[in-house]
């Protein structure tokens, strides 16, 4: 079907139903959001592969949100967030709590604005993270790496310098931002049929669903997550929020739960959650390097190894998955360990 100038595929009318006054998001605002940060992000490639579409027996399309500044997907929502604030918001900065990737992307938003950002981040992220958010300037603050901690060193210091929260996904600018990833997508590759998103907090695949699923309301949005994290499925199951007591995943960016603005949009418009082994992750981030040639962290190449296992292969609910899009969300990953091996040989 062929494409119109504004991304609906022609013949198709968009889906009434998504609307700002159900989710505090709709097609309008992520419009508005790719308007907004458009000078500033990448517009990332679409990648495929002869050899993955052998493997998963269908055609597979990468959105490599890794190549996006900042190294992941993140960068468009603060973007939009930063960037929407009004002068005397902007000049008393912002601030929030996140294990890595948003707290780059935020950093690097705020210097692009030229306002403090304060950086509220766990004593056991991976150090590659904390030297991208050091790299834009980013004010940090350590805290204990539980939730309580985070959220307890984010409101002191809320109070001590007046800083606009950011919350890294719980935020209709940050879901409007992440939504530009599912227009861009389907601008470039717009047979796909199905796309897969990795979930944590839920900003990213909230976004893309919304996004999509306007465009083409007959699309199927699939989430993909560690078993080892796997409250999203439980809470689809359950039809409401469930939070894990903890988390056990490689998928370091994958250990956050659900929200009250993500949570709405991932029980309505998200169709299936597919967990996966992190066996299966590490399977699938050594493809995106042997054959993608790609640089992903785990997190981000979860996509892939949904597509490949066997809850998707053998599901008759997606036999006509047959054009897929995958979000790689990120590459900030702490390569040290590959270093010293390959130095010690």
């Amino acid at each position: 079907m062929a494409e119109t100038r504004t991304g609906i595929v022609a013949g198709m009318e968009p889906n009434s139903e998504i609307t700002k006054e159900k989710y505090g998001v709709d097609i309008s605002s992520i419009r508005e959001a790719q308007v907004r940060i458009d000078p500033y992000i990448h517009k990332t490639p679409v990648f495929t592969s002869g050899s993955l579409n052998d493997m998963s027996r269908r055609k597979l399309f990468f959105k490599c949100e890794c190549f996006q500044k900042g190294g992941a997907f993140k960068f468009r929502g603060a973007c939009n967030a930063i960037f929407s604030l009004n002068k005397d918001q902007a000049d008393k900065g912002v601030v929030t709590h996140s294990s890595g990737n948003h707290a780059a992307a935020l950093a690097l938003a705020a210097d692009l604005r030229d306002i403090p950002a304060y950086v509220v981040i766990p004593n056991n992220a991976p150090n590659c993270k904390i030297q991208n958010v050091i790299r834009y300037s980013g004010q940090i603050t350590y805290s204990q790496p539980t939730l309580q901690s985070r959220e307890t060193t984010t409101t002191k210091i809320m109070q001590e310098t007046g800083a606009v929260l950011i919350h890294p996904y719980n935020d209709v600018r940050i879901i409007s931002g992440q939504g530009t990833i599912a227009l861009e997508l389907l601008e470039q590759a717009p047979e796909i049929d199905t796309i897969i998103v990795p979930i944590s907090g839920g900003g990213l695949i909230s976004g893309v669903a919304l996004a999509a699923k306007s465009i083409n309301p007959s699309i199927r949005i699939l989430a993909a997550e560690p078993r080892g994290a796997n409250d999203a499925a439980l809470s689809k199951a359950a039809g409401e929020i469930v939070k894990l007591p903890e988390t056990n995943t490689i998928a370091d960016g994958l250990r956050a739960s659900l929200g009250s603005r993500t949570w709405p949009v991932v029980r309505d418009l998200v169709d299936a959650v597919i967990t996966v082994e992190d066996q299966e992750i590490v399977e699938a981030t050594k493809l995106c390097y042997e054959v993608l040639k790609v640089v992903v962290e785990p997190s981000g190449a979860i996509g892939l190894a949904a597509v490949l296992s066997d809850s998707f292969q053998n599901n008759p609910a997606w036999k006509d998955s047959n054009h897929v899009g995958i979000v790689l969300s990120g590459g900030n990953l702490d390569l040290g360990v590959l270093w010293d091996s390959i130095c010690g040989l």
